[in-house]
């Protein structure tokens, strides 16, 4: 198979959006992977210093009055232990260091990881399910 092609195929898989594709021509095969980022966020909502009000209120990106929990490893994230359990933690939740906040999974192995200070969980950054690179946000934890 040509290179020209190769890439055709990589482009291809691009547009659609698909993350693999087997190709096989005559004698030879191709596999090409790829992984798919995070989306990028526009908008921070944040949980507000009062308890009693439900509403939430845009804060800046570059404002640090929280910690960035943010993932180890590559792999897919889980909010909770089994698909039927209640998630670790919620937005709002107070969390305790060493406490689980989510699983990783990665190659069948489940990973989780823990809180590294005491806080308020402020902000999940990626839903279950996703995707996650090394250095993925993951939680927006205020102190």
């Amino acid at each position: 198979m040509k290179e020209t092609d190769i890439r055709r195929y990589a482009g291809l898989m691009k547009e659609l959006g698909l993350t693999g594709l087997e190709i096989t021509e005559e004698n030879s095969k191709v596999r090409l992977e790829r992984s798919i980022s995070a989306p990028v966020r526009e908008t921070v909502y944040s949980v507000p210093e009062s308890a009693g009000s439900a509403q939430t209120t845009p804060t800046t990106a570059g404002a640090k009055d929280y910690i960035s929990v943010e993932s180890p490893i590559v792999g897919v994230f889980y909010a909770a232990p089994t698909e039927n359990a209640d998630p670790y933690v919620s937005i709002g939740d107070k969390v305790k260091k060493g406490q689980t906040l989510c699983i990783v999974e990665a190659m069948k192995l489940m990973n989780e990881i823990a809180s590294e200070e005491d806080g308020i969980i402020s902000e999940i950054c990626v839903t279950d399910g996703q995707v996650v690179e090394y250095g993925t946000e993951l939680f927006r934890i205020r102190k």
